[in-house]
């Protein structure tokens, strides 16, 4: 078992999860975090640290999806080991539907949809 990062980071990028995570299994991109399910000790620190509640054990159902994001871009994202301020407009995206979400996000910075 391990934890993912989903649907709820994007656009948000909360980085309170990082901070408490002992083995730094966290990878930063340009509008989420995702989480190296090769590092991550299921250890389930980082979970309650989530405002948004964004991180999900990946036995969850339809977890497949968001885990596997989570290992494509753990490969080649840098590691996040340390608190930084969300963006500006963290708050405004919290409460919005995925399609509005991940058009937002194909269209500024296509890391989802090529």
């Amino acid at each position: 078992m391990t934890y993912y990062v989903n649907q709820a980071c994007v656009m948000c990028k909360h980085t309170d999860c990082v901070e408490v995570c002992p083995v730094d299994c966290f990878r930063e991109g340009p509008n989420m975090l995702v989480i190296d399910p090769e590092e991550c000790i299921d250890c389930t620190l980082c979970v309650a640290e989530c405002p948004v509640d964004a991180i999900l054990s990946d036995t969850e159902d339809g977890a497949e999806k968001w885990a596997e994001i989570n290992r494509k871009f753990a490969e080649v994202w840098p590691n996040i080991s340390e608190k930084k301020t969300p963006p500006a407009d963290a708050e405004k995206w919290q409460n919005l539907t995925i399609r509005i979400i991940i058009r937002k996000l194909c269209k500024t910075a296509k890391v989802l949809c090529g």
